[in-house]
């Protein structure tokens, strides 16, 4: 009896925990050192990439913020700041606007993703100024090539929005397309020609795949989450339920390639062919989500934590690897026990340089957090950090 009743404990102390979460929203964690090998892998991205990446966190705020920080994980700060729930940012093409959800109000936790009168798209500018609401009641929401119109979802049904006129289209009604109700079509993701739909189902249909516009037509890619296209169409890419891990929910990214948006290579009775695993980190902290791909598609930026699955509750970190490189060279750039996810990465010269208000207020946040329960060499640098930015935007402000 005594075996039997201690799994269920268990399993009893995980759902507490996660209850507790659920009604309080995520840790907010600290700062924590990286290893020798760590830091050599940060010391080698310095300076190699100029770009953005923008991601969620819980570090300064429980209900999650947006944060950005350069393409090769120096200078992080805030973004957006509040009591919501910021989440799933995405950059615009040209770089100077970030779309993500939030929710109405208050913790509201990922799992109600599938509830979008819980949920509006908003933009901010990349500076962290100029916050405005888009969409109402809608996730999910990713840029169209030309930067001027999205695609989100609500619930069942995928919608188009062109942003200067406001005017809204549904291109796919998923209880109607799959003839069977609760359908939930999660993180739609149109390729580039716009002639093809990579969804998540979810609800009462749990697959990955491709829906056909012209054709209204089904190709399943498999099990799994997140599936999403490169930068012209020749690739997708997912997370899938195999792999390495340290959690009872191991995963793993493939990518696979892709012709008149229909995936080339299968995933079957004989396993995962070789050439379409791009990436699985060894070690515990194998539990990879969040997948995405570099413009240009040479480097992938991901989450992966060594235990629990919620994506916006456990440990996730940061990563980014340059596709083709030995695994071992991916860099780890976040170091933080709060809750890091759902990342994007762009390339350029920043079109717009952060506001000195906003440059006060981020580098606030980013001293509180680094000093939080007590100092460590990982806190005190980003302290010195944001002492460097506070100084700099008064020096701006003062002009």
């Amino acid at each position: 009896m005594k075996n039997l009743l201690k799994p269920l404990f268990g399993l009893f102390l995980v759902a507490s925990a996660s209850a507790v979460f659920a009604q309080q929203g995520a840790p907010t964690g600290a700062a924590v050192d990286p290893t020798a090998d760590e830091q050599k892998a940060l010391s080698a991205l310095k300076g190699k990439l100029e770009g953005a990446i923008v991601w969620a966190t819980s570090r300064a705020n429980s209900h999650h913020d947006i944060w950005i920080m350069n393409a090769d994980g120096t200078n992080q700060r805030a973004l957006t700041s509040g009591d919501n729930v910021d989440w799933f940012p995405r950059i615009s093409p040209d770089g100077s606007t970030v779309l993500f959800n939030r929710s109405k109000g208050g913790w509201v936790p990922e799992n109600d993703a599938n509830y979008p009168e819980k949920w509006d798209l908003w933009m901010v500018d990349i500076s962290g100024e100029n916050a405005r609401k888009v969409v109402d009641n809608a996730t999910w929401g990713t840029w169209r090539p030309d930067g001027k119109s999205i695609v989100f979802s609500r619930a069942g049904k995928v919608f188009t929005m062109d942003l200067a006129s406001k005017t809204e289209k549904m291109i796919l009604d998923g209880e109607k397309a799959f003839n069977k109700s609760g359908v939930i079509l999660q993180e739609p993701n149109m390729s580039p020609d716009g002639k093809h739909v990579a969804i998540t189902l979810r609800g009462s249909m749990r697959e990955t795949g491709v829906w056909d516009l012209e054709k209204s037509q089904w190709t399943k890619s498999g099990d799994g989450c997140q599936i999403d296209w490169n930068f012209d169409g020749s690739k997708i890419y997912r997370v899938n339920p195999t792999g390495n891990g340290g959690t009872a929910a191991p995963s793993e990214i493939l990518w696979f390639s892709a012709k008149d948006g229909k995936q080339i290579e299968k995933v079957g009775f004989f396993g995962i062919p070789k050439n379409v695993k791009l990436m699985d980190l060894p070690g515990r902290r194998s539990h990879e989500y969040f997948p995405r791909l570099s413009p240009d598609g040479k480097w992938l930026v991901w989450g992966a934590t060594d235990k629990g699955h919620d994506h916006d509750i456990f440990d996730y970190e940061l990563y980014i690897w340059k596709i083709g490189e030995p695994v071992e060279s991916a860099a780890r750039i976040t170091y933080h026990t709060g809750n890091d996810r759902w990342p994007d990465i762009w390339f350029g010269k920043l079109p717009v340089k952060e506001a000195p208000a906003k440059a006060v207020e981020t580098a606030a946040q980013a001293a509180t957090a680094a000093v939080a329960g007590g100092v460590s060499e990982a806190k005190m640098d980003e302290l010195i950090q944001a002492i460097d930015r506070l100084t700099e935007a008064v020096k701006a402000l003062s002009k």
